[in-house]
């Protein structure tokens, strides 16, 4: 991934040099299994622990003459622990050590990414409940619906933020196997012991049948949960950019002291982490497709995945990585404007209480065709005459002869959308 979206803790995770530290971790944690069961000297594995040095420009180097990376790796620790580097990989394949490294690897970058939700889950918390009672126009196809509050817009994006912890925990869960069986996964050449040993030592199980590979479904489901964490991210993001919008201007993005947001307009202030976002989650989406595509190998295996997966491995995880990181900071500077909140559900007066009105008139009797042919009149009459939704019920004699004034005025007043907001927020937040 480009240094412009990378975030140094998950760079960290996906370096060279922490791939072939894991990667010598599952050698010498094999190597060791190996010695206990006495099939390989502890003299020779001590040996081995003091003298293997990781060098990836030689590794590198060697590969390039090779054209194999494990068999690179290798040759090059070797070079370093000298003849006892002979107990190294003993009846492995090259999976053995790739795909219980990659699996160590995992596991560490979906713990940076459930750190990273749970931060931004605190900022949504904390969003919902400042803003509990603030009134905000409620809109269905983008048009004026019924009021809400900011508050339960925001309470909305916490639930999504835990439900992706959730899938972040499964995918964990998931993805947390390796593999020392050998060739094709019978273990012809290697103690089943061994397998459980490095697996323990890793902090991994080890995968109960395996072919030549960790099975790929694992991986597809670690980018398919990343493509819907991301889809949740391009969800808020979405609802901020729409916010900003000049005709609109109820929320907007933080925008920094010597930040310029136009080459040509110096007035201008984009949303421009929220385009990021969601710009950046369809390339999620892209991942979790080719993940599939990557289930189904020839026979035991095949390599049309390798490719795939060293690019998507690091650039997944460390685009959304950068995504939890940027909507926190989105989120914890963002610039809520409840007073053009009330403008704009003041620009439809109240004909959004439409439904109240419909709701009381049934109530006293009416068909619902017959109220929602009413309500829908005075609403129109209203729009129409620019007057009140009140006002146009008040002149209509078919409603009076229904609700009196006083109940017209009850189900015109924004209270009454507001009384089961504390019983929403208790179920959510458990308080």
């Amino acid at each position: 991934m480009i240094q412009r979206y990378t975030k140094p803790e998950m760079a960290a995770v996906w370096s060279d040099e922490n791939r072939f530290a894991k990667m010598l971790e599952v050698e010498i944690f094999a190597a060791e299994a190996m010695s206990k069961l006495g099939t390989v000297p502890k003299k020779a594995v001590d040996t081995i622990k003091k003298k293997a040095k990781i060098n990836v420009a030689r590794i590198n180097e060697i590969e390039a003459i090779v054209k194999h990376d494990v068999i690179a790796f290798l040759s090059a620790i070797v070079e370093t622990t000298g003849s006892d580097g002979r107990f190294l990989h003993l009846g492995m394949t090259s999976s053995d050590v790739l795909d219980t490294a990659t699996g160590s690897q995992l596991r560490q970058s979906t713990k940076l990414l459930i750190e990273e939700t749970k931060k931004l889950a605190v900022v949504a918390a904390k969003l919902a409940k400042k803003y509990k009672m603030i009134s905000i126009m409620g809109r269905t196809h983008g048009i004026h619906a019924e009021p809400m509050t900011f508050g339960l817009k925001a309470a909305s994006w916490y639930c999504e933020i835990m439900r992706s912890l959730d899938r972040l925990n499964f995918a964990l869960e998931t993805v947390s196997y390796g593999k020392i069986s050998g060739a094709v996964g019978t273990m012809a050449h290697l103690d089943p012991r061994v397998e459980k040993y490095v697996c323990q030592k890793m902090g991994l199980k080890p995968e109960p049948v395996s072919t030549q590979i960790v099975p790929r479904d694992r991986h597809s489901i670690y980018f398919s949960t990343l493509a819907h964490v991301g889809a949740g991210l391009e969800r808020i993001a979405t609802e901020i950019r729409h916010l900003q919008r000049t005709e609109v201007a109820e929320a907007e993005e933080p925008f920094a002291k010597g930040q310029k947001g136009s080459s040509a307009m110096p007035h201008k202030r984009n949303p421009i982490i929220s385009e990021n976002v969601c710009g950046l989650a369809r390339l999620l989406r892209g991942y979790a497709m080719t993940s599939m595509e990557n289930i189904a190998l020839w026979h035991e295996r095949d390599i049309s995945h390798s490719s795939t997966e060293r690019i998507m491995l690091p650039d997944a995880s460390t685009i959304l990585h950068y995504m939890l990181v940027r909507m926190r900071g989105l989120l914890t500077g963002l610039n809520v404007y409840p007073k053009n909140m009330q403008i704009n559900l003041d620009k439809t007066k109240d004909v959004i209480f439409s439904g109240a009105l419909l709701l009381s008139l049934v109530d006293k009797g009416m068909s619902r065709e017959e109220a929602y042919a009413m309500a829908q009149t005075a609403a129109f009459a209203a729009r129409d005459n620019k007057i009140s939704l009140e006002e146009a019920c008040l002149r209509s004699d078919d409603i009076k002869k229904y609700l009196t004034a006083a109940e017209i005025k009850r189900d015109c007043d924004v209270k009454s959308q507001f009384k089961n907001i504390d019983y929403i927020f208790k179920r959510t937040f458990k308080s």
